[in-house]
């Protein structure tokens, strides 16, 4: 059984390589293992990542919601979730 749902793993595969090089998994099942194994978190929107940035300490001084986003440990799901990988 996943941990992670399809849309969320498939997202990960396709987009990995903006953080990871060489790729760190090349099926869903890998991809479920390795997403598992570094604790990663599935926001359900924009407003939730910027939240868990916060909550981490993260200082966000000076980032917009956009470059967060568009951060390398930001996956966009493509539902409006977002998958976040801190390596």
């Amino acid at each position: 059984m996943l941990n992670f749902d399809r849309a969320v793993l498939e997202a990960f595969l396709e987009n990995q390589g903006q953080l990871f090089s060489p790729n760190v998994a090349e099926t869903l099942e890998e991809a479920d293992d390795f997403l598992t194994e570094v604790m990663a978190v599935v926001a359900d929107s924009a407003e939730e990542v910027i939240a868990y940035f916060e909550e981490e300490g993260v200082d966000l001084e000076g980032l917009t919601g956009k470059e967060l986003l568009d951060a390398d440990e930001v996956f966009a799901v493509g539902d409006g979730r977002y998958l976040i990988v801190e390596s």
